[in-house]
């Protein structure tokens, strides 16, 4: 059961899991709705979801940075990038947007995931930046670096799907059993380990403001 909601911006549909979302039910969901926008019979999406607790494994994976087998559940998918997790307290947003309408651009397409969860995080007091060769965002914290938010993206037909994890309050524990998106040496973290009280409806609140300054129909990405 979904709540539908009843705004459009430019002929994006949102939606909002009311449970828990099973991994592989989301992936079939999304292929769907992929084929279903390329085909011009739907619109665009983007669906806010929550996962129970999960690796992700993306095409660049290696299996040596499974740290914890048995930990928990672990998915292949066809997104790019490494390993990461999935669970309750973290905002995944799927992003299903038509590249033709929007400039055929991935790289374009990534830098707008990236902009869109800094400037989320702006609305709450939270710098999160970017960091050449690391995709996502982080925080710096002293003198260590964590990531608050990632991305991993897939195209089909120039339809996008996969999207983004913003940590609001994950259990952060779970990372141990991963190298999160291969990337040693740096550290993880969240809103609200970094001292932000905000619910999951704020969050989504702040993502619905700030999404149309970012995926305008013409793009306006540096990299």
């Amino acid at each position: 059961m979904e709540t539908l909601a009843d705004q459009r911006d430019s002929a994006v549909e949102w939606r909002t899991a009311d449970a828990l979302v099973p991994y592989d039910e989301a992936i079939a969901a999304m292929e769907g709705r992929v084929a279903a926008v390329h085909a011009g019979s739907e619109n665009e999406l983007v669906w806010l979801v929550e996962h129970p607790p999960l690796y992700t494994a993306g095409t660049s994976a290696v299996e040596t940075d499974l740290l914890e087998p048995g930990r928990l559940p672990v998915f292949k998918t066809g997104r790019g990038g490494q390993y990461t997790y999935h669970g309750p307290g973290q905002r995944v947003v799927y992003v299903m947007l038509d590249l033709t309408r929007r400039g055929r651009d991935v790289g374009c397409h990534v830098w707008r995931l990236e902009e869109w969860m800094i400037r989320v995080c702006a609305r709450f007091g939270v710098a999160a930046e970017r960091r050449q060769g690391r995709v996502g965002v982080w925080v710096a914290r002293g003198e260590h670096e964590e990531k608050i938010g990632a991305i991993g993206v897939r195209v089909r037909h120039w339809v996008t799907y996969h999207g983004l994890a913003l940590n609001v309050d994950p259990d952060l524990a779970n990372y141990a059993g991963i190298v999160p998106c291969g990337i040693s040496g740096h550290g993880v973290t969240s809103l609200a380990a970094v001292g932000v009280k905000a619910t999951m409806t704020d969050v989504d609140a702040a993502l619905r403001a700030t999404f149309d300054g970012v995926f305008a129909a013409t793009p306006a990405c540096t990299r």
